[in-house]
Protein backbone atom coordinates (compact mmCIF):
# COMPACT_ATOMS: atom_id res chain seq x y z
CA UNK A 1 0.00 0.00 0.00
CA UNK A 2 1.45 3.35 -0.56
CA UNK A 3 2.29 5.77 2.21
CA UNK A 4 -1.25 7.93 2.54
CA UNK A 5 -2.91 4.75 2.65
CA UNK A 6 -1.08 2.84 5.10
CA UNK A 7 -1.35 6.42 7.03
CA UNK A 8 -4.92 6.09 6.76
CA UNK A 9 -5.24 2.54 7.84
CA UNK A 10 -3.20 2.90 10.71
CA UNK A 11 -5.00 6.19 11.99
CA UNK A 12 -8.10 4.19 11.70
CA UNK A 13 -7.08 1.67 14.14
CA UNK A 14 -5.37 4.13 16.49
CA UNK A 15 -8.63 6.41 16.60
CA UNK A 16 -10.40 3.37 17.19
CA UNK A 17 -9.40 1.01 19.23
CA UNK A 18 -12.85 -1.03 20.03
CA UNK A 19 -12.88 -1.52 16.13
CA UNK A 20 -9.29 -2.45 16.30
CA UNK A 21 -9.75 -5.45 18.72
CA UNK A 22 -12.67 -6.60 16.31
CA UNK A 23 -10.73 -6.76 13.61
CA UNK A 24 -8.02 -8.99 14.82
CA UNK A 25 -5.65 -5.97 15.84
CA UNK A 26 -4.62 -6.24 18.97
CA UNK A 27 -1.97 -2.94 19.79
CA UNK A 28 -4.65 -1.01 21.34
CA UNK A 29 -6.53 -4.11 23.45
CA UNK A 30 -6.10 -1.97 26.41
CA UNK A 31 -7.10 1.17 25.22
CA UNK A 32 -11.02 3.58 24.68
CA UNK A 33 -11.48 5.71 22.34
CA UNK A 34 -10.62 9.95 23.18
CA UNK A 35 -14.27 11.26 22.74
CA UNK A 36 -13.43 14.48 24.11
CA UNK A 37 -14.77 17.65 22.63
CA UNK A 38 -10.61 18.80 22.03
CA UNK A 39 -9.98 14.86 20.57
CA UNK A 40 -13.15 15.14 17.95
CA UNK A 41 -12.20 18.59 16.38
CA UNK A 42 -8.11 16.87 16.32
CA UNK A 43 -9.90 14.53 14.64
CA UNK A 44 -11.39 16.54 12.48
CA UNK A 45 -8.71 17.77 11.00
CA UNK A 46 -6.81 14.59 11.05
CA UNK A 47 -9.85 13.26 8.81
CA UNK A 48 -9.41 16.69 6.12
CA UNK A 49 -5.50 16.05 6.54
CA UNK A 50 -5.69 12.27 5.46
CA UNK A 51 -8.43 13.06 2.62
CA UNK A 52 -5.92 15.48 1.40
CA UNK A 53 -3.14 13.31 1.18
CA UNK A 54 -5.16 10.72 -0.51
CA UNK A 55 -6.41 12.89 -3.15
CA UNK A 56 -2.89 13.81 -3.86
CA UNK A 57 -1.38 10.45 -3.59
CA UNK A 58 -4.56 8.62 -5.68
CA UNK A 59 -6.43 11.24 -7.79
CA UNK A 60 -10.07 10.43 -8.22
CA UNK A 61 -10.33 8.16 -11.74
CA UNK A 62 -12.36 8.70 -14.51
CA UNK A 63 -13.61 5.14 -15.20
CA UNK A 64 -14.61 2.34 -13.10
CA UNK A 65 -12.00 0.04 -14.92
CA UNK A 66 -9.26 1.61 -13.25
CA UNK A 67 -10.98 0.96 -9.32
CA UNK A 68 -11.31 -2.27 -10.78
CA UNK A 69 -7.45 -2.69 -12.28
CA UNK A 70 -5.62 -0.89 -8.74
CA UNK A 71 -6.45 -2.00 -5.52
CA UNK A 72 -4.83 1.07 -4.48
CA UNK A 73 -7.09 3.57 -6.52
CA UNK A 74 -9.84 1.75 -5.03
CA UNK A 75 -8.79 1.97 -1.66
CA UNK A 76 -7.91 5.36 -1.72
CA UNK A 77 -11.50 6.32 -2.81
CA UNK A 78 -13.35 3.94 -0.52
CA UNK A 79 -10.99 5.89 2.41
CA UNK A 80 -12.14 9.20 0.91
CA UNK A 81 -15.97 8.91 1.12
CA UNK A 82 -14.99 7.23 4.69
CA UNK A 83 -13.38 10.21 5.70
CA UNK A 84 -16.31 12.80 4.31
CA UNK A 85 -19.03 10.75 5.71
CA UNK A 86 -17.49 10.34 9.04
CA UNK A 87 -16.79 14.43 8.76
CA UNK A 88 -20.33 14.93 7.93
CA UNK A 89 -21.79 12.41 10.47
CA UNK A 90 -19.55 14.00 13.51
CA UNK A 91 -21.57 17.94 13.05
CA UNK A 92 -24.60 16.06 13.97
CA UNK A 93 -26.49 14.25 17.07
CA UNK A 94 -26.16 10.98 15.22
CA UNK A 95 -22.82 11.14 16.12
CA UNK A 96 -20.83 10.82 19.26
CA UNK A 97 -22.03 14.40 19.59
CA UNK A 98 -25.41 13.58 20.26
CA UNK A 99 -26.22 9.97 20.73
CA UNK A 100 -25.47 8.82 24.07
CA UNK A 101 -25.80 4.94 23.45
CA UNK A 102 -23.01 5.36 21.41
CA UNK A 103 -21.02 6.30 24.74
CA UNK A 104 -22.59 3.06 26.25
CA UNK A 105 -22.37 0.28 23.52
CA UNK A 106 -18.69 1.28 22.88
CA UNK A 107 -18.07 1.21 26.56
CA UNK A 108 -19.21 -2.40 27.45
CA UNK A 109 -18.06 -3.94 24.15
CA UNK A 110 -14.87 -2.92 24.67
CA UNK A 111 -14.70 -5.91 27.47
CA UNK A 112 -17.13 -8.02 25.68
CA UNK A 113 -14.87 -7.83 22.60
CA UNK A 114 -12.24 -9.19 25.12
CA UNK A 115 -14.16 -11.87 26.69
CA UNK A 116 -15.45 -13.88 24.03
CA UNK A 117 -12.44 -14.78 21.29
CA UNK A 118 -10.24 -16.63 22.53
CA UNK A 119 -7.36 -14.74 20.30
CA UNK A 120 -4.60 -14.78 23.41
CA UNK A 121 -4.60 -16.03 26.30
CA UNK A 122 -6.94 -15.65 29.30
CA UNK A 123 -4.61 -14.07 31.75
CA UNK A 124 -3.49 -11.22 28.65
CA UNK A 125 -7.59 -10.55 28.19
CA UNK A 126 -8.06 -9.81 31.39
CA UNK A 127 -5.22 -7.61 32.03
CA UNK A 128 -6.49 -6.00 28.64
CA UNK A 129 -10.12 -5.70 30.04
CA UNK A 130 -8.98 -4.56 33.60
CA UNK A 131 -7.29 -1.34 31.52
CA UNK A 132 -10.62 -0.41 29.26
CA UNK A 133 -12.42 -0.77 32.70
CA UNK A 134 -10.23 1.66 34.60
CA UNK A 135 -11.02 3.74 31.77
CA UNK A 136 -13.94 3.79 31.85
CA UNK A 137 -14.93 5.75 34.56
CA UNK A 138 -12.95 8.43 32.78
CA UNK A 139 -14.30 7.86 29.75
CA UNK A 140 -17.88 8.68 31.02
CA UNK A 141 -16.60 12.11 31.70
CA UNK A 142 -15.92 13.02 28.33
CA UNK A 143 -19.22 12.00 27.40
CA UNK A 144 -20.59 14.47 29.99
CA UNK A 145 -18.34 17.31 28.48
CA UNK A 146 -18.84 16.12 24.91
CA UNK A 147 -22.53 15.85 25.16
CA UNK A 148 -22.64 19.00 27.53
CA UNK A 149 -26.32 20.70 28.18
CA UNK A 150 -28.07 19.10 24.76
CA UNK A 151 -31.24 17.93 24.79
CA UNK A 152 -30.98 14.18 23.65
CA UNK A 153 -33.69 12.34 22.24
CA UNK A 154 -35.32 10.11 25.03
CA UNK A 155 -35.48 7.22 22.87
CA UNK A 156 -32.24 7.31 22.35
CA UNK A 157 -31.27 7.57 25.75
CA UNK A 158 -33.84 4.72 27.01
CA UNK A 159 -31.29 2.52 25.04
CA UNK A 160 -28.40 3.51 26.74
CA UNK A 161 -29.56 3.01 29.53
CA UNK A 162 -30.85 -0.14 29.15
CA UNK A 163 -27.47 -0.82 27.83
CA UNK A 164 -26.15 0.41 31.35
CA UNK A 165 -28.28 -2.34 32.60
CA UNK A 166 -26.67 -5.03 30.45
CA UNK A 167 -23.16 -3.62 31.55
CA UNK A 168 -24.11 -4.03 35.69
CA UNK A 169 -24.96 -6.82 34.81
CA UNK A 170 -21.95 -8.48 33.05
CA UNK A 171 -19.68 -6.09 35.18
CA UNK A 172 -20.77 -8.17 38.53
CA UNK A 173 -21.69 -11.56 37.93
CA UNK A 174 -20.23 -11.87 34.36
CA UNK A 175 -16.83 -11.01 35.29
CA UNK A 176 -16.46 -13.32 37.76
CA UNK A 177 -17.77 -16.30 36.21
CA UNK A 178 -15.14 -15.34 33.22
CA UNK A 179 -12.10 -15.08 35.78
CA UNK A 180 -13.18 -18.73 37.15
CA UNK A 181 -13.43 -19.83 34.06
CA UNK A 182 -9.11 -20.64 33.74
CA UNK A 183 -6.89 -19.83 36.10
CA UNK A 184 -5.59 -16.55 36.29
CA UNK A 185 -3.04 -15.42 39.17
CA UNK A 186 -4.71 -14.25 42.15
CA UNK A 187 -3.39 -10.24 41.64
CA UNK A 188 -4.50 -10.42 38.06
CA UNK A 189 -8.40 -11.04 38.93
CA UNK A 190 -7.87 -8.98 41.97
CA UNK A 191 -7.22 -6.23 39.57
CA UNK A 192 -9.90 -7.11 37.02
CA UNK A 193 -12.48 -7.43 39.98
CA UNK A 194 -11.10 -3.78 41.22
CA UNK A 195 -11.85 -2.23 38.19
CA UNK A 196 -15.21 -3.92 37.51
CA UNK A 197 -15.99 -2.58 40.56
CA UNK A 198 -15.42 1.12 40.05
CA UNK A 199 -16.73 0.73 36.25
CA UNK A 200 -20.02 -0.18 37.73
CA UNK A 201 -20.45 3.23 39.62
CA UNK A 202 -19.24 4.96 36.40
CA UNK A 203 -22.34 3.19 34.71
CA UNK A 204 -24.43 3.64 37.62
CA UNK A 205 -23.23 7.39 37.54
CA UNK A 206 -23.84 8.09 34.01
CA UNK A 207 -27.25 6.49 34.42
CA UNK A 208 -28.27 9.20 37.24
CA UNK A 209 -26.51 11.86 34.29
CA UNK A 210 -28.86 10.60 31.35
CA UNK A 211 -32.07 10.80 33.65
CA UNK A 212 -31.14 14.57 33.97
CA UNK A 213 -30.74 15.38 30.72
CA UNK A 214 -33.62 17.52 29.04
CA UNK A 215 -35.66 15.91 26.08
CA UNK A 216 -35.24 16.99 22.32
CA UNK A 217 -38.15 16.83 20.02
CA UNK A 218 -38.53 13.35 18.12
CA UNK A 219 -37.96 15.63 15.01
CA UNK A 220 -34.13 15.82 16.23
CA UNK A 221 -33.65 12.34 15.49
CA UNK A 222 -34.19 12.85 11.87
CA UNK A 223 -30.31 13.51 9.97
CA UNK A 224 -32.20 15.90 7.18
CA UNK A 225 -31.86 14.96 3.46
CA UNK A 226 -28.21 16.97 2.75
CA UNK A 227 -26.53 14.17 5.68
CA UNK A 228 -28.57 11.52 4.17
CA UNK A 229 -27.60 12.29 0.76
CA UNK A 230 -24.26 12.00 1.47
CA UNK A 231 -24.80 8.91 2.98
CA UNK A 232 -26.32 7.60 -0.34
CA UNK A 233 -23.80 8.84 -2.58
CA UNK A 234 -20.58 8.64 -0.99
CA UNK A 235 -20.99 5.63 1.24
CA UNK A 236 -23.01 3.68 -0.52
CA UNK A 237 -22.00 4.56 -4.20
CA UNK A 238 -25.73 5.19 -4.92
CA UNK A 239 -26.08 7.29 -7.83
CA UNK A 240 -30.00 6.74 -7.74
CA UNK A 241 -31.45 9.78 -6.23
CA UNK A 242 -32.93 9.23 -3.06
CA UNK A 243 -36.62 10.19 -4.42
CA UNK A 244 -36.11 7.75 -7.37
CA UNK A 245 -35.17 5.14 -4.62
CA UNK A 246 -38.19 5.78 -2.34
CA UNK A 247 -40.57 6.13 -5.89
CA UNK A 248 -39.15 2.70 -6.44
CA UNK A 249 -39.17 1.06 -2.91
CA UNK A 250 -43.05 2.08 -2.64
CA UNK A 251 -44.02 0.45 -5.71
CA UNK A 252 -42.06 -2.92 -4.92
CA UNK A 253 -43.28 -2.80 -1.35
CA UNK A 254 -47.04 -2.80 -2.81
CA UNK A 255 -45.89 -5.20 -5.21
CA UNK A 256 -43.83 -7.92 -2.89
CA UNK A 257 -47.12 -7.22 0.15
CA UNK A 258 -49.40 -8.29 -2.49
CA UNK A 259 -47.48 -11.21 -3.09
CA UNK A 260 -47.32 -12.26 0.80
CA UNK A 261 -50.89 -11.53 1.24
CA UNK A 262 -51.43 -14.04 -2.20
CA UNK A 263 -48.58 -16.66 -1.08
CA UNK A 264 -50.56 -16.69 2.89
CA UNK A 265 -53.83 -17.46 1.51
CA UNK A 266 -52.68 -20.27 -0.74
CA UNK A 267 -50.60 -22.09 2.27
CA UNK A 268 -52.36 -21.15 5.05
CA UNK A 269 -55.44 -18.86 4.51
CA UNK A 270 -53.48 -15.79 5.52
CA UNK A 271 -51.05 -14.12 7.27
CA UNK A 272 -51.75 -14.74 10.52
CA UNK A 273 -52.29 -18.25 10.18
CA UNK A 274 -49.34 -18.77 8.55
CA UNK A 275 -47.97 -17.12 11.42
CA UNK A 276 -49.57 -19.77 13.87
CA UNK A 277 -48.57 -22.35 11.14
CA UNK A 278 -44.41 -21.45 11.58
CA UNK A 279 -44.51 -20.80 15.41
CA UNK A 280 -45.54 -24.60 15.41
CA UNK A 281 -43.42 -25.77 13.46
CA UNK A 282 -40.65 -26.16 16.05
CA UNK A 283 -37.69 -28.40 17.44
CA UNK A 284 -38.56 -30.77 20.18
CA UNK A 285 -36.66 -29.67 23.47
CA UNK A 286 -34.30 -32.32 22.85
CA UNK A 287 -33.02 -31.62 19.48
CA UNK A 288 -32.98 -27.48 19.74
CA UNK A 289 -29.57 -27.22 19.39
CA UNK A 290 -28.77 -29.89 17.11
CA UNK A 291 -31.56 -28.56 14.64
CA UNK A 292 -28.77 -25.66 13.79
CA UNK A 293 -26.30 -28.00 13.27
CA UNK A 294 -28.40 -30.18 10.64
CA UNK A 295 -29.74 -27.46 9.31
CA UNK A 296 -26.42 -25.66 8.31
CA UNK A 297 -24.95 -29.08 7.20
CA UNK A 298 -28.09 -29.34 5.07
CA UNK A 299 -27.70 -26.08 3.62
CA UNK A 300 -23.93 -26.92 2.99
CA UNK A 301 -24.91 -30.08 1.07
CA UNK A 302 -27.79 -27.74 -1.39
CA UNK A 303 -25.02 -25.37 -2.19
CA UNK A 304 -22.52 -27.51 -3.04
CA UNK A 305 -24.24 -29.83 -4.85
CA UNK A 306 -25.85 -27.01 -7.29
CA UNK A 307 -22.91 -25.65 -7.45
CA UNK A 308 -23.46 -21.87 -6.82
CA UNK A 309 -20.96 -20.60 -5.18
CA UNK A 310 -17.31 -21.70 -3.58
CA UNK A 311 -17.87 -22.89 -0.09
CA UNK A 312 -14.82 -22.91 1.94
CA UNK A 313 -13.89 -25.10 4.66
CA UNK A 314 -14.59 -23.01 7.54
CA UNK A 315 -17.55 -24.33 9.58
CA UNK A 316 -19.86 -23.28 12.33
CA UNK A 317 -20.40 -24.44 15.74
CA UNK A 318 -23.87 -23.43 16.95
CA UNK A 319 -23.35 -23.33 20.93
CA UNK A 320 -25.04 -21.29 23.89
CA UNK A 321 -24.19 -18.20 25.17
CA UNK A 322 -20.98 -18.15 27.35
CA UNK A 323 -21.95 -18.04 30.99
CA UNK A 324 -20.25 -14.77 31.46
CA UNK A 325 -22.54 -12.83 29.09
CA UNK A 326 -25.45 -14.74 28.73
CA UNK A 327 -27.71 -12.39 31.95
CA UNK A 328 -26.26 -9.57 30.14
CA UNK A 329 -26.93 -9.85 26.41
CA UNK A 330 -30.46 -9.46 26.22
CA UNK A 331 -29.90 -6.35 26.92
CA UNK A 332 -27.41 -5.25 24.70
CA UNK A 333 -26.14 -5.22 20.60
CA UNK A 334 -25.12 -8.76 20.93
CA UNK A 335 -24.96 -10.39 17.84
CA UNK A 336 -25.61 -14.15 17.85
CA UNK A 337 -23.78 -14.46 14.41
CA UNK A 338 -21.03 -11.79 15.45
CA UNK A 339 -18.75 -11.22 12.09
CA UNK A 340 -14.93 -13.34 12.40
CA UNK A 341 -12.19 -10.63 13.05
CA UNK A 342 -10.37 -10.49 9.74
CA UNK A 343 -7.22 -11.13 11.42
CA UNK A 344 -7.49 -13.54 13.87
CA UNK A 345 -7.11 -17.49 13.22
CA UNK A 346 -9.98 -19.55 13.01
CA UNK A 347 -10.44 -23.54 12.06
CA UNK A 348 -14.42 -23.27 13.76
CA UNK A 349 -16.38 -20.62 14.61
CA UNK A 350 -18.80 -20.24 17.55
CA UNK A 351 -22.29 -19.20 16.52
CA UNK A 352 -23.91 -18.51 19.90
CA UNK A 353 -27.58 -19.07 20.83
CA UNK A 354 -30.16 -19.05 23.91
CA UNK A 355 -30.04 -21.82 25.95
CA UNK A 356 -33.39 -23.53 26.11
CA UNK A 357 -34.95 -22.38 29.29
CA UNK A 358 -35.95 -25.55 31.70
CA UNK A 359 -39.53 -24.92 32.85
CA UNK A 360 -41.30 -26.49 30.06
CA UNK A 361 -43.73 -23.64 29.58
CA UNK A 362 -40.63 -21.19 29.18
CA UNK A 363 -39.25 -23.88 26.56
CA UNK A 364 -41.90 -24.13 25.01
CA UNK A 365 -42.18 -20.43 24.47
CA UNK A 366 -38.82 -20.24 23.37
CA UNK A 367 -39.23 -22.73 20.46
CA UNK A 368 -42.44 -21.43 18.96
CA UNK A 369 -40.11 -18.36 18.62
CA UNK A 370 -37.23 -20.18 17.81
CA UNK A 371 -38.93 -22.56 15.34
CA UNK A 372 -38.00 -24.36 12.52
CA UNK A 373 -38.22 -21.62 9.87
CA UNK A 374 -36.13 -18.79 12.45
CA UNK A 375 -33.56 -21.53 12.32
CA UNK A 376 -33.19 -22.20 8.54
CA UNK A 377 -34.24 -18.61 7.09
CA UNK A 378 -31.93 -16.43 9.82
CA UNK A 379 -29.78 -18.27 11.95
CA UNK A 380 -28.58 -20.73 9.21
CA UNK A 381 -29.18 -19.36 5.41
CA UNK A 382 -28.66 -15.45 6.40
CA UNK A 383 -26.02 -15.62 8.96
CA UNK A 384 -24.03 -18.46 9.25
CA UNK A 385 -23.87 -20.29 6.48
CA UNK A 386 -24.23 -19.55 2.71
CA UNK A 387 -25.30 -15.98 3.60
CA UNK A 388 -22.49 -13.56 5.98
CA UNK A 389 -19.77 -16.66 6.71
CA UNK A 390 -19.48 -17.21 3.13
CA UNK A 391 -19.48 -13.53 2.10
CA UNK A 392 -17.06 -13.13 5.06
CA UNK A 393 -14.72 -15.52 3.92
CA UNK A 394 -14.26 -14.50 0.48
CA UNK A 395 -13.84 -10.57 1.49
CA UNK A 396 -11.17 -11.72 4.47
CA UNK A 397 -9.33 -14.53 1.81
CA UNK A 398 -10.12 -12.89 -1.22
CA UNK A 399 -10.36 -9.41 -2.10
CA UNK A 400 -7.36 -7.27 -3.32
CA UNK A 401 -9.08 -4.21 -1.45
CA UNK A 402 -7.70 -3.74 2.35
CA UNK A 403 -10.83 -1.80 3.15
CA UNK A 404 -13.18 -4.62 1.59
CA UNK A 405 -11.45 -7.28 4.09
CA UNK A 406 -12.27 -4.94 7.29
CA UNK A 407 -15.43 -2.50 6.12
CA UNK A 408 -18.00 -4.92 7.66
CA UNK A 409 -16.68 -6.21 10.43
CA UNK A 410 -19.37 -6.06 13.30
CA UNK A 411 -18.38 -3.29 16.04
CA UNK A 412 -19.45 -2.09 19.49
CA UNK A 413 -23.06 -0.55 17.88
CA UNK A 414 -22.66 -1.20 14.01
CA UNK A 415 -20.09 -2.38 11.60
CA UNK A 416 -16.42 -1.13 10.99
CA UNK A 417 -17.02 1.14 7.98
CA UNK A 418 -20.37 2.59 6.50
CA UNK A 419 -19.40 1.15 2.66
CA UNK A 420 -19.04 -2.39 3.82
CA UNK A 421 -23.15 -2.30 4.44
CA UNK A 422 -24.89 -3.05 0.80
CA UNK A 423 -22.48 -5.76 0.26
CA UNK A 424 -22.73 -7.49 3.40
CA UNK A 425 -26.26 -7.17 4.19
CA UNK A 426 -27.46 -7.56 0.59
CA UNK A 427 -25.59 -11.03 -0.47
CA UNK A 428 -27.14 -12.12 3.09
CA UNK A 429 -30.57 -11.16 2.05
CA UNK A 430 -29.91 -12.59 -1.80
CA UNK A 431 -28.52 -15.35 -0.61
CA UNK A 432 -31.87 -16.81 1.28
CA UNK A 433 -33.46 -15.76 -2.00
CA UNK A 434 -31.33 -18.24 -3.38
CA UNK A 435 -31.78 -20.83 -1.60
CA UNK A 436 -35.48 -20.44 -2.09
CA UNK A 437 -34.44 -20.58 -5.71
CA UNK A 438 -32.82 -24.07 -5.34
CA UNK A 439 -35.64 -25.20 -3.52
CA UNK A 440 -34.28 -25.15 -0.11
CA UNK A 441 -37.12 -23.81 1.86
CA UNK A 442 -40.42 -25.67 2.15
CA UNK A 443 -44.29 -23.71 0.88
CA UNK A 444 -44.72 -22.42 4.47
CA UNK A 445 -41.29 -20.95 4.62
CA UNK A 446 -41.32 -19.48 1.51
CA UNK A 447 -44.04 -17.19 2.82
CA UNK A 448 -41.88 -16.54 5.97
CA UNK A 449 -39.05 -15.57 3.28
CA UNK A 450 -41.81 -13.43 1.47
CA UNK A 451 -42.42 -11.57 5.12
CA UNK A 452 -38.96 -11.25 4.98
CA UNK A 453 -38.86 -8.71 1.77
CA UNK A 454 -41.85 -6.88 2.87
CA UNK A 455 -40.05 -5.78 5.85
CA UNK A 456 -37.00 -5.23 3.96
CA UNK A 457 -38.21 -2.83 1.81
CA UNK A 458 -40.69 -0.95 4.46
CA UNK A 459 -37.33 -0.09 6.39
CA UNK A 460 -36.01 0.98 3.40
CA UNK A 461 -38.84 3.58 2.77
CA UNK A 462 -39.32 4.26 6.64
CA UNK A 463 -35.01 4.97 6.80
CA UNK A 464 -35.70 7.22 4.01
CA UNK A 465 -38.87 9.00 4.94
CA UNK A 466 -37.66 9.78 8.59
CA UNK A 467 -34.35 11.38 7.63
CA UNK A 468 -35.87 13.39 5.46
CA UNK A 469 -38.54 14.74 7.75
CA UNK A 470 -41.76 12.96 5.81
CA UNK A 471 -42.27 10.65 8.02
CA UNK A 472 -42.55 11.15 12.20
CA UNK A 473 -40.77 8.66 14.31
CA UNK A 474 -44.60 8.29 15.18
CA UNK A 475 -45.53 7.35 12.07
CA UNK A 476 -42.70 5.31 11.63
CA UNK A 477 -44.01 3.02 14.12
CA UNK A 478 -47.28 2.49 12.88
CA UNK A 479 -46.07 2.12 9.38
CA UNK A 480 -44.29 -1.14 11.05
CA UNK A 481 -47.30 -2.23 12.92
CA UNK A 482 -50.07 -1.18 10.22
CA UNK A 483 -48.49 -2.66 6.80
CA UNK A 484 -45.78 -5.17 7.98
CA UNK A 485 -47.70 -6.51 11.02
CA UNK A 486 -45.01 -6.26 13.52
CA UNK A 487 -45.85 -6.00 17.40
CA UNK A 488 -45.84 -2.22 18.75
CA UNK A 489 -42.53 -3.41 20.92
CA UNK A 490 -40.63 -5.03 17.50
CA UNK A 491 -41.91 -1.41 15.53
CA UNK A 492 -40.74 1.13 18.09
CA UNK A 493 -36.99 -0.72 18.43
CA UNK A 494 -37.01 -1.11 14.99
CA UNK A 495 -38.07 2.48 14.34
CA UNK A 496 -35.42 4.03 17.05
CA UNK A 497 -32.46 1.57 15.33
CA UNK A 498 -33.73 3.29 12.19
CA UNK A 499 -33.58 6.72 13.91
CA UNK A 500 -30.09 6.39 15.23
CA UNK A 501 -28.16 5.04 12.10
CA UNK A 502 -29.84 7.02 8.81
CA UNK A 503 -29.01 5.58 5.61
CA UNK A 504 -28.58 1.97 6.92
CA UNK A 505 -31.87 0.22 6.69
CA UNK A 506 -31.95 1.20 3.09
CA UNK A 507 -28.83 -1.10 2.46
CA UNK A 508 -30.51 -4.38 2.84
CA UNK A 509 -32.84 -3.79 -0.49
CA UNK A 510 -30.14 -1.46 -2.20
CA UNK A 511 -27.69 -4.31 -1.65
CA UNK A 512 -30.14 -6.98 -2.19
CA UNK A 513 -31.45 -5.60 -5.64
CA UNK A 514 -28.51 -4.21 -6.72
CA UNK A 515 -27.05 -8.04 -6.55
CA UNK A 516 -30.26 -9.02 -8.29
CA UNK A 517 -30.05 -6.74 -11.39
CA UNK A 518 -26.53 -6.86 -11.49
CA UNK A 519 -27.09 -10.86 -11.99
CA UNK A 520 -29.52 -10.60 -15.11
CA UNK A 521 -27.25 -7.91 -17.01
CA UNK A 522 -24.17 -10.14 -16.69
CA UNK A 523 -26.31 -13.22 -17.75
CA UNK A 524 -27.44 -11.30 -20.47
CA UNK A 525 -24.01 -9.91 -21.53
CA UNK A 526 -22.62 -13.28 -21.11
CA UNK A 527 -25.28 -15.33 -22.88
CA UNK A 528 -24.66 -19.27 -23.01
CA UNK A 529 -20.53 -18.14 -21.05
CA UNK A 530 -22.60 -17.71 -18.13
CA UNK A 531 -21.99 -19.55 -14.71
CA UNK A 532 -23.75 -18.65 -11.60
CA UNK A 533 -20.82 -19.93 -9.65
CA UNK A 534 -18.35 -17.64 -11.01
CA UNK A 535 -21.05 -14.39 -11.35
CA UNK A 536 -21.15 -15.21 -7.03
CA UNK A 537 -17.46 -15.77 -6.67
CA UNK A 538 -16.26 -13.11 -9.05
CA UNK A 539 -18.70 -10.95 -7.01
CA UNK A 540 -17.68 -11.61 -3.26
CA UNK A 541 -14.32 -11.46 -4.52
CA UNK A 542 -14.38 -7.93 -4.54
CA UNK A 543 -15.07 -7.63 -0.42
CA UNK A 544 -17.32 -5.68 1.67
CA UNK A 545 -17.45 -2.73 -0.91
CA UNK A 546 -20.30 -0.97 -2.08
CA UNK A 547 -22.74 -2.93 -4.57
CA UNK A 548 -23.52 0.13 -6.55
CA UNK A 549 -19.47 0.51 -7.04
CA UNK A 550 -19.03 -2.95 -7.81
CA UNK A 551 -21.71 -3.32 -10.37
CA UNK A 552 -19.89 -0.59 -12.18
CA UNK A 553 -16.56 -2.47 -12.05
CA UNK A 554 -18.18 -5.79 -13.37
CA UNK A 555 -19.56 -3.80 -16.25
CA UNK A 556 -22.79 -3.21 -15.32
CA UNK A 557 -23.23 0.51 -15.36
CA UNK A 558 -21.01 3.54 -16.73
CA UNK A 559 -17.30 2.21 -17.83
Amino acid sequence: MSGALERFVDRYYRRRPVNATFTGVHTYDHQLPDWSPLALAALDDEMDTLSAELSAAHPAALSARAYRDDADLLDAELARAFLEIQRAENATVHSVRGNPSLWTGEAIFSVIALMIRDFAPLEARIEAAAARLDAIPGFFAQAAETLGHTALSPHWTAKAMRECAGALLLLDVGIRKWLTSGAPTPAVAGRCLAAAAHARVAFEQFILWLRDRPPAPDTTMACGPELYDVLLARGHQCRQSRAGLLAEARQRFAEERARLDAMARDTAGSWRAAQGQLAADHPTPGEYLDTFTRTWAACRECANSNDVVTWPEWPIRYAPFPAWTRDAAPYLYYLHYRSPAPFDPYRVYDYVVPSLPEEARAAETHLRAWNTSVIKLNHVVHHGAVGHHVQNWHAYHRAPSRIGRIAAVDCASRIGMFCGGTMAEGWACYATGLMEELGFLSPIERVSEQHSRVRVLARAIVDIELHQGTMSFEGAVQFYTDRVDMSPDAARAEAVKNSMFPCTAVMYWLGTQGILDLRETVRSKRGSRFSLKEFHDELLGYGSIPVPFVARMMGAGDA
